[in-house]
């Protein structure tokens, strides 16, 4: 299990013509890399998250305990090949596409609790829930299905607390001890795609 990229982004203007009635709101979804294998350049995590990043509505998105939200790459072949098709051009999304502040591999949404402890360098976190995806996604994809295409298939990604800040590099080691495994994140998808399946953002 390694971190393979920190990533942060900018409040800024977000088109959302994939939904009615909207045609730009604020987002902090964009986001790039600033630690990666090829710079792994040390980054200040606090306890509201990564340093210098910014979300445009901190009711749904940041705070103390959805500090940081952390997406496995494993998901990324599935992504670029339902834009590809859907877009109708190749689409090679890098860490970061998905809004997420820690791109890692190894660690998937079915053996991942709220509650859970990942160990990352000297650092500290504690899963808290899933992400829940909104039509500012839909809007960052181009792709009006995206959210849909998120919960259908699992592959969501979680948030977690930071529980000791510091300071981080991407090529950290994961370290995942578990809690008292209860909700799985994964049984959290499944039980929001069913209770969603009419929720207008999906059409």
């Amino acid at each position: 299990m390694n971190l393979i990229s920190i990533n942060s982004g900018k409040v800024g203007p977000l088109f959302a013509n994939q939904h009615q009635d909207r045609t730009v709101v604020m987002s902090g979804i964009k986001k790039s890399s600033i630690s990666h294998a090829g710079q792994p350049s040390p980054v200040e995590i606090n306890t509201l998250g990564v340093m210098g990043d910014e979300q445009a509505d901190p009711t749904v998105h940041g705070g103390i305990e959805k500090a940081i939200y952390v997406y496995p790459h494993e998901h990324y072949p599935f992504w670029n090949a339902l834009l590809s098709r859907e877009l109708k051009k190749p689409i090679d999304l890098q860490p970061g596409a998905m809004g997420e502040n820690f791109t890692i591999t190894g660690l998937l949404e079915e053996n991942v609790y709220v509650g859970d402890t990942l160990q990352i360098g000297d650092l500290e976190f504690v899963v808290t829930k899933l992400r829940e995806p909104c039509f500012k996604f839909n809007a960052r994809m181009g792709y009006k299905g995206a959210a849909k295409a998120m919960l259908q298939s699992g592959y969501c990604g979680w948030y977690m607390r930071v529980i000791t800040p510091g300071i981080l590099i991407a090529g950290s080691a994961i370290n995942h001890r578990p809690g008292r495994q209860e909700t799985a994140i994964a049984d959290q998808v499944r039980s929001i795609a069913k209770r969603d399946m009419q929720r207008d953002w999906w059409d």
